[in-house]
């Protein structure tokens, strides 16, 4: 069923993976490949968008141009909000992002969909956000929120504070300053980063949500996941915030949630998905989800990233459509989710949600 302006799902888009060829995305280990496909397809397709994506967009690129070989998947991780304005503008097929849609965006016009007609928001991947740090001899610290919010915001500037110092007795902190690495490019990581301090120590976060970092807060900035993991594993003393899939070797922190620190895991962060409501006053069809920043409950490690595939039910191009809607139903399948988590270290989708997202990726034509 396909749905009007006032209620017309869209089918949504992968995000953050490296652009790939059709010839590097198929070499993938013989275990590993897909079975045969069902139909044949082929043509070229890209996509552009969040960054944080890239290790699971790998394994389903590579996934899905196994099983149709005729088919060549591009994705540009330049960032979240980058890939929603190619996806807009009609450069790209498809976007990936960290953050949903917003009403502003929705209400303008988008390049690949038939007019009237109104593009979707999937959750097809799901990771943790670490704060990923380097510190020589220290592999784990115990923050809560508002300690966080004054690191970044440049309030707490040396290792030694009293602040970080007294959630971690047993760590050998430096008499050092703080190098705080944040985004220099629009992010969704960064929206979901910021509205997680927002949400948890508003008070020690007076610039609320955003996607760009704001100038009062200084630091250091760097272009994309990547760049921050390279910068904080590059620095002294650094600290930063990146999709959990890529904190490498790097020292992580355990959020306080209630009264006990959660350690990042994709099954906490899975648990926090579930456990929040979707975004009220979307369209038919959109699955973006409002998350609980706030909870207390056991066991679950509320900053967490959702990346949102983005694309049209109605496209202009019937092939395109076509090669949209077996991908997107790839990544959302069983299949896909595995081969992303095997790669990524996400957390695949519950039965629930695939059930949904595939309903929306059938109406695409």
């Amino acid at each position: 069923m396909k749905f009007t302006t006032l209620g017309r799902a869209a089918a949504v888009a992968a995000a953050g993976a490296l652009l790939l060829s059709s010839c590097a995305a198929n070499e993938v280990p013989e275990a590993e490949a897909p079975a045969a496909a069902d139909t044949e397809l082929s043509g070229d397709i890209a996509g552009a968008g969040a960054s944080s994506m890239a290790a699971a967009q790998e394994a389903w690129i590579a996934g899905f141009q196994t099983m149709h070989e005729g088919v060549n998947i591009t994705y540009d991780p330049a960032g979240s909000g980058a890939g929603r304005e190619q996806f807009i503008a009609g450069g790209v097929a498809f976007a990936g992002s960290d953050a949903y849609l917003k009403d502003e965006e929705l209400e303008g016009t988008f390049g690949a969909c038939v007019p009237d007609t109104l593009p979707v928001d999937l959750p097809v991947y799901i990771s943790p956000i670490a704060v990923v740090f380097n510190v020589e001899g220290v592999d784990s610290l115990d923050l809560d929120a508002s300690t966080i919010a004054r690191i970044f915001s440049r309030d707490i500037t040396n290792w030694s504070d009293p602040a970080i110092a007294e959630q971690n007795p047993d760590a050998a902190l430096p008499d050092a300053t703080i190098t705080a690495v944040h985004r220099s490019d629009d992010s969704g990581t960064t929206e979901n980063f910021a509205e997680y301090l927002a949400a948890t120590a508003e008070s020690d976060w007076s610039e609320g949500v955003f996607e760009t970092w704001p100038a009062s807060y200084g630091g250091e900035g760097a272009q994309g996941t990547s760049g921050v993991v390279d910068a904080v594993t590059n620095g002294t003393n650094t600290i930063g915030y990146a999709d959990a899939s890529r904190a490498g070797g790097l020292g992580t922190v355990a959020l306080q949630v209630g009264d006990a620190y959660v350690p990042f895991t994709a099954d906490a962060a899975a648990a926090a998905v579930d456990a929040s409501p979707r975004v009220e006053g979307r369209h038919e069809g959109d699955l973006a989800v409002e998350l609980d920043r706030t909870t207390t409950a056991a066991g679950v490690y509320p900053l967490v990233l959702i990346s949102y595939a983005i694309a049209c039910t109605d496209y202009t191009d019937a092939a395109t459509a076509e090669l949209v809607r077996g991908y997107l139903g790839y990544i959302a399948s069983a299949e896909g989710q595995e081969a992303g988590a095997a790669n990524a270290g996400n957390a695949p989708i519950s039965d629930e949600l695939r059930a949904e997202i595939l309903a929306v990726v059938e109406t695409i034509e």
